[in-house]
């Protein structure tokens, strides 16, 4: 609030002019946040609406060069490290860095309040955007209000918020589950019991991806009963916890794994464990053993988010701060692959390491990235 206080009234012309000076901070302080405008947005072969009634944003356009935040939370497994060496890639590239006056990365680890701390001193800074992999989907409310309130851009992609006033960029998390769970039921016709590695709690992608495989196998109509363990879509935590699972359960007729596929399957396989179905996420190491074991009962379905989606995420701040309409939620595909279609060089690659996530690209939105190009870049804070 302004606040102005005087020992003796002010000549009336004085008092005018302050009253309309306060008026017209006031004006442009609410005129900071993006107005809601009809569609269709910039580029809608890439920034896809999520649905029909999705609402459109444009935000007052800012001159360039820009200043860039990625603000992530957990960074202990193999996609979160992809993920910020892609974005790294990506802000290098000449088109991209042309319009890029710094960008900076903050990973604070699985505690919510650093990263909401990080988020508020990016706007205190005076960033233009700031893109999240947010911690939770829920507590973001006030730092939305405030980073729309300074007309910084706030963009959340893979991990998104539960709100309508910031931009979301993701790809359908719980259609993920769904199709997992789907094939699950197509490959176990009489149901049974199905081991399922979750991520990382308190997350929306966790807790979508959970829902649609519940739902789905609920909805089948055949008896399951699931086993929860927390992997973290690490492989090194997943193959922990599942070793501990088949440890007491013995045995399961098929495994969903959110993320640390290949650990879950290494450690089915030091357990002397029986091959089953696995539906799992798109690490390079997963699609190898799924190539190399398929014949022998190993059946697969691999289907995930890159993490290039960072990429769009920025490509999205940047199109925002240059005053092109986006979509409050933008919808990318997803990349699957199912047995026997998996090919050595075509959708996973046997001279590359195991902890690469195949399907990183976006090619509507003109996003490909070669291993090299991202194995490149240091997954540090910048």
């Amino acid at each position: 609030m302004l606040s102005l206080k005087f020992q003796r009234p002010l000549p009336r012309r004085l008092a005018t002019l302050l009253a309309a000076s306060a008026l017209t901070l006031f004006s442009n302080a609410a005129s900071a946040e993006p107005d809601i405008v009809a569609g269709p947005g910039a580029e809608p072969e890439c920034f896809a609406p999520w649905a029909q009634d999705t609402k459109y944003f444009k935000f007052a356009p800012k001159p360039g060069p820009y200043r860039i935040a990625l603000a992530n939370g957990f960074i202990g497994n193999t996609w979160r490290i992809q993920m910020i060496k892609t974005a790294k890639a990506y802000a290098e590239q000449p088109e991209v860095k042309a319009k890029l006056a710094e960008f900076k990365v903050v990973s604070t680890g699985e505690d919510l309040a650093a990263q909401l701390a990080a988020v508020d001193n990016f706007i205190a800074a005076g960033y233009d955007a700031i893109v999240v992999n947010a911690q939770n989907p829920a507590a973001f409310t006030p730092v939305i209000k405030r980073a729309n309130k300074a007309g910084v851009v706030l963009v959340a992609f893979d991990n998104t918020l539960d709100s309508d006033e910031a931009i979301n960029v993701n790809v359908d998390q719980k259609g993920l589950g769904i199709y997992w769970a789907d094939w699950l039921i197509k490959n176990i016709p009489d149901g049974g019991k199905i081991l399922e590695v979750r991520g990382v709690e308190g997350t929306s992608v966790d807790r979508d991806r959970h829902e649609g495989i519940q739902e789905t196998l609920a909805a089948s109509g055949k008896k399951w009963e699931t086993v929860e363990v927390v992997g973290k879509w690490d492989d090194g935590t997943a193959q922990k916890v599942t070793a501990d699972a088949v440890a007491v359960h013995k045995k399961f007729d098929g495994v969903t794994v959110q993320g640390g596929s290949t650990g879950t399957v290494r450690a089915l396989m030091d357990a002397g464990h029986p091959f089953v179905p696995v539906g799992g996420e798109t690490e390079n190491g997963f699609r190898k053993l799924c190539g190399a074991h398929g014949g022998e009962g190993l059946k697969c379905a691999s289907g995930g988010t890159g993490p290039a989606q960072v990429a769009v995420a920025i490509k999205t701040a940047i199109a925002a701060l240059e005053g092109a309409v986006v979509p409050q939620s933008i919808r990318l595909p997803l990349a699957t692959t199912e047995d026997p279609n998996f090919k050595d060089g075509e959708n996973y690659y046997s001279d590359q390491s195991d902890n690469f996530f195949v399907g990183n690209a976006f090619p509507t939105c003109g996003i490909n990235f070669t291993a090299q190009e991202i194995m490149g870049q240091s997954e540090q804070d910048q």
